[in-house]
This record gives structure tokens, sequence and C-alpha cells, in this order.
């Protein structure tokens, strides 16, 4: 597959806001969006958050330590090797599947009725049905992968390589980059989710923090 990236639009990334450090955490790791409310994986807990006022308003404490998604009704969450479909309201984990990394994913999406996972270190995502973990697909990236998301039929992902980070547009047949927004050097993107207009929300790894990143508007147009 292409993964050249010399065509790819360039933007510096535009950080808007920072969230956290969250109370009793450190770290975060995947990040989703429900459609009010940001949800940040910090290993013990997954905590929400108003992303107007920057409060957390609910904790679950559940094993969390990668990716996380939203379907509209449950959270999906990677915890070590398997993935677990979360109810949001009890945080009680109704079923789970085999993670396709076997304990080496990264980010987690929903979209089209399937997760999508990142394999960091093997650079890859996966397509994956969310009812057995078969792969469906799989499409190869060119540097390590941490948070995946859909917005407007687009496939983004994260990147987190030799403390540099960008969030990348990438075609979703070949895995060519269309564009990409570099993060400053040393700030990290563990976690990816679009709130589906103009914001990524990104997790910031060990910084404990979750951060707010335009997204462009050519991507939208």
């Amino acid at each position: 597959m292409s993964n050249r990236t010399g065509r790819a639009a360039v933007h510096a990334a535009e950080i808007v806001r920072e969230y956290g450090p969250f109370v009793g955490s450190d770290k975060v790791a995947g990040v989703t969006h429900d459609g009010q409310r940001v949800w940040a994986a910090t290993g013990a807990a997954l905590v929400a958050f108003d992303p107007a006022s920057g409060e957390a308003t609910r904790t679950l404490d559940v094993a969390c330590d990668a990716g996380t998604a939203f379907d509209g009704t449950h959270l999906y969450q990677i915890a070590d090797a398997r993935i677990d479909k979360i109810d949001p309201v009890s945080g009680k984990v109704l079923a789970s599947i085999p993670a396709p990394g076997k304990g080496l994913d990264s980010g987690l999406a929903w979209a089209e009725g399937s997760l999508w996972v990142g394999e960091y270190r093997n650079r890859k995502i996966h397509q994956i049905d969310p009812e057995t973990g078969a792969v469906v697909r799989s499409i190869e990236s060119n540097r390590f992968v941490t948070g995946v998301t859909w917005v407007d039929g687009e496939l983004w992902h994260g990147t987190w390589e030799d403390d540099q980070s960008d969030i990348r547009r990438i075609d979703t047949q070949s895995g060519a980059v269309l564009e990409r927004l570099e993060m400053p050097r040393g700030v990290g993107v563990s976690g990816l989710e679009s709130d589906g207009a103009d914001l990524f929300y990104c997790g910031g790894g060990n910084s404990g923090k979750v951060r707010a990143v335009r997204r462009p508007k050519a991507a939208r147009s």
C-alpha cells in the first residue's frame, strides 16, 4: 500500500483548549465524545467531562488503558488484550471481544457499524466486527498509530513517534496520507475523537491532559 506523505496538505495544529489533568489520574489514553460529554480513559477510570466548563461530571471505575469509542448507546474500551462493551450509565461491562493487536492496540473508533482499532507498533488500523472481534480489513500507516476517528466519511488517526505527533487524514482504501496537522514537538496524541463538527479531542498521554484541536476548514468543504 502507498503511504506517501509528499503531496499531503500540512498544517500546524491549532490547539484551542486544554483540559485536565483530572483528579486521581496522571495520564490520558483513549478519548471519545457522546454528543455532549468527552470521555477520557485514565487507566483505572473513565472520566466524563463537560467540554464547555471542563468540569468532570462522571467517573466509571473500569480498566481503560487505551482507545475508547461510543456507538450512540454504549462505550467500547480497550483493556489489555480485549475490548469491553460498557453501559455508560451503570459502568457494567456487558460483553468483551478479543482485540486484534493482542494487547498492543491503541486507538478505537465506531463507524459504519464497525469498530476501528489502531495497532500501535504494527502501524495498522483494523476494521473489526463489534460482536466477534473478527478482522474485516486492515489499513496500513507509515507511522505508529495512536487514536482513530471518523468524521464526515473521513478517517483520521493520531501518530506518536520520536517525540513527534500529528493528526492525519488518510485514504480509506490505500492508506495514503491526504492531510496532516502537526502537533508542537513534545506534545503527543495518545487518543483521538471528533466532536462531529470542528474539533478533535486528543488524549495527551502522560501529560494527563485532553487537548481540543481545530479541524481544518478545508476538510469540511
